[in-house]
């Protein structure tokens, strides 16, 4: 059986996010997979009731704070009331049958690694290109300074199981067939908390802060993803933590558009400018820029500065930086301009073909679509 993802990150929300986060992911992604809006997409009622069981969990107070201390364990049904009667896996089961038939059984410990745990990080589009190092403040389970991680209230001490007599597992006979399974009194720990510690419930842990440093490398893109080992959900029993993928988000910026490695920006070019021709000044992400215009530029050209962009995390390379021009029409107009453009409309209008042949072969198509 598949291992199941994390809760937030099904939502795309952090660890720490609000109840109306929980509730604005939840619409979003049920408006998205909703089977009936997806009739053509087999996968879509899938990710629909994924989104659908996070949201049930998270948005229950004591269902989250479960399983924000022991991850899925902690709101699994089967776990809690040990119905579970099968075994984990084929591997599991056979091996419990040849080891009661031989005579050598064996001993198993219920260690499991920590889920991994997801942040969305929103940087600007400068420092995505240029690389640099933050810090990230993530919610975390800690040892508990009160009962040194045992659970057990000051003074007191675990005490071994009574169910499965420290084994951590108990056996299920069946007929002809003897099945091991992990112990649901003490979760395969083999120890029982009889007066649990009253700063951590018997858990072990308390939720507290951390903050961590990440380091981002020049060129990330959105969605990628950086990889803190072992900052994720702690392990069961001695288990292994999992790992904190930190997901880049880039801030939309006022000037440029990425493409990959390339950038876009627009570039408004002067009525007069762009039929005389001119030098004008474009930004990047290194200062300014001359680009020289020629005479009777039209809107929607682009001009290209090669290496302008953006090199890639990956790349060897810079990318580009394509402008395209927008011939900007003059606004608020004095009495002399207004004067000199309808002398130039005069001009245009008597030798159409000539100085606008764009509009001119327009109007012979327009005319000859009506037959006139």
């Amino acid at each position: 059986m598949a291992q199941k993802k994390d809760y937030y990150e099904v939502l795309g929300v952090n660890r720490d996010a609000s109840d109306d986060d929980l509730k604005r992911s939840y619409r979003k992604l049920a408006m998205k997979w909703h089977p009936d809006r997806n009739p053509d997409n087999p996968k879509a009622e899938d990710y629909f009731k994924e989104a659908k069981e996070a949201y049930e969990i998270l948005s229950d107070a004591n269902k989250r704070a479960a399983y924000d201390q022991y991850g899925h364990a902690g709101v699994d049904p089967s776990a809690a009331t040990g119905g579970n009667t099968g075994f984990t896996n084929f591997s599991d089961a056979f091996g419990d049958i040849f080891g009661d038939i031989f005579g050598g059984g064996r001993s198993r410990s219920s260690v499991y690694r920590g889920a991994d745990l997801r942040y969305n990080l929103e940087v600007t589009l400068e420092e995505a290109a240029r690389g640099t190092e933050t810090r990230i403040r993530i919610p975390a389970l800690e040892e508990c300074s009160f009962c040194h991680g045992s659970g057990a209230k000051a003074g007191t001490a675990p005490t071994t199981c009574t169910t499965c007599k420290g084994q951590g597992q108990v056996r299920i006979q069946q007929g002809f067939f003897s099945i091991q399974q992990t112990c649901a009194k003490c979760h395969g720990s083999g120890k029982m908390i009889v007066t649990p510690c009253n700063a951590c419930n018997g858990s072990g842990r308390v939720k507290q802060h951390k903050t961590l440093a990440v380091k981002i490398p020049a060129g990330v893109d959105e969605g990628d993803r950086i990889r803190l080992s072992g900052e994720g959900e702690p392990g069961s029993n001695g288990g292994p933590q999992g790992d904190l993928y930190v997901v880049i988000h880039i801030k939309p910026h006022s000037v440029f558009q990425r493409e990959q490695n390339d950038l876009h920006c627009e570039m408004p070019v002067s009525f007069t400018t762009a039929a005389l021709g001119g030098d004008i000044e474009i930004p990047t992400l290194d200062g300014y820029a001359k680009i020289k215009i020629p005479a009777e530029t039209q809107s929607g050209k682009i001009f290209r500065l090669r290496g302008k962009g953006i090199k890639g995390v990956c790349s060897a390379t810079h990318g580009d930086l394509m402008c395209h021009v927008v011939v900007e029409t003059p606004v608020n107009l004095t009495a002399r301009q207004r004067e000199l453009l309808q002398e130039l409309e005069a001009i245009d209008q008597s030798s159409a073909g000539r100085h606008n042949p764009r509009a001119k072969g327009w109007m012979d198509k327009v005319k000859a679509f009506f037959g006139t």
